[in-house]
């Protein structure tokens, strides 16, 4: 009996180290996997905090600087140009982006999710194209030749490439009668499409930010005495290289990609018979 005994707390005994060899090799995958979500939650808030900051920043500059806003055919009406591009064709379209990456959306039904996406994507594009309504109406009032800075071309280049982008993709990625095989052969381009129109839609914002302080600051607040609207104006692009630096390092790092969707999600309705984007 005591044998028996002796047998069982070796059992026992046996079996605890084994229960803790388990606990050790589960431990280092959780903790992982904990620190790329915390790490990914951080870099997102500053994403957010970034854009909002470029949103505000350029909202200030117009208002108070500029003289405010207005639809006329006026100054005023061009001061809408720089607000809508910043917040339509950066932070609208940044975020928008980078949402399948917040871990919030993964293991759901991914329809919705697409959705926002889209929509997202729609009201930075429709924001764009009347920020070029503005800019447009103002040189005809004022008999000012449309298209001739290189501002102008990297601009018009990425608002056309959206449109594509856009339309591309509501075609490929939401209606019930894409194949699955033109879904895989699009997915590359559509990500490789997006980030190249955030680089051009900063590259056009940089440069316009530029071009309107040369041609605003004259005389004794001339751009190069530095004036507080010139370090605003700076200050502005550098938020937003900021933002799509952000936008592309969320973009680019792996760990923080959408799983795969499980087989029964993507049977759930023809509209998500596909692999994962």
């Amino acid at each position: 009996m005591s044998h028996r005994n002796t047998a069982e707390c070796g059992s026992e005994t046996s079996a605890a180290p084994e229960k803790h060899e388990v606990r050790a090799e589960n431990n280092p995958t959780f903790l992982s996997r904990m620190r790329s979500i915390v790490s990914f939650y951080i870099c997102y808030m500053l994403c957010l905090g970034l854009g909002l900051a470029c949103v505000v920043c350029v909202c200030v500059w117009n208002s108070q600087w500029r003289g405010g806003f207005a639809w006329d055919g006026s100054a005023l009406q061009f001061n809408w140009h720089p607000v809508l591009m910043v917040t339509g064709l950066v932070v609208l379209y940044g975020n928008g982006a980078v949402l399948y990456r917040v871990p919030l959306t993964w293991g759901q039904n991914k329809l919705p999710w697409k959705l926002l996406h889209a929509t997202l994507m729609f009201l930075a594009l429709v924001l764009s194209i009347v920020g070029l309504c503005a800019v447009f109406g103002f040189h005809n009032a004022k008999s000012i030749a449309n298209l001739y800075s290189l501002h102008s071309w990297i601009g018009i280049a990425a608002v056309a490439l959206f449109a594509i982008q856009w339309v591309v993709g509501m075609a490929g990625f939401l209606l019930p009668c894409s194949p699955i095989s033109l879904r895989a052969l699009l997915k590359p381009v559509h990500v490789w499409m997006g980030g190249s129109i955030l680089w051009l839609s900063i590259a056009a914002c940089i440069s316009g930010i530029n071009e309107k302080l040369f041609f605003v600051l004259t005389g004794t607040q001339a751009y190069t005495n530095l004036p507080s609207e010139a370090l605003l104006g700076n200050s502005l692009g550098v938020l937003i290289v900021a933002f799509g630096l952000v936008v592309l390092m969320i973009l680019s790092n792996h760990k923080w990609q959408r799983p795969d969707s499980s087989p029964e999600v993507l049977a759930y309705t023809p509209i998500l018979q596909e692999e994962n984007e």
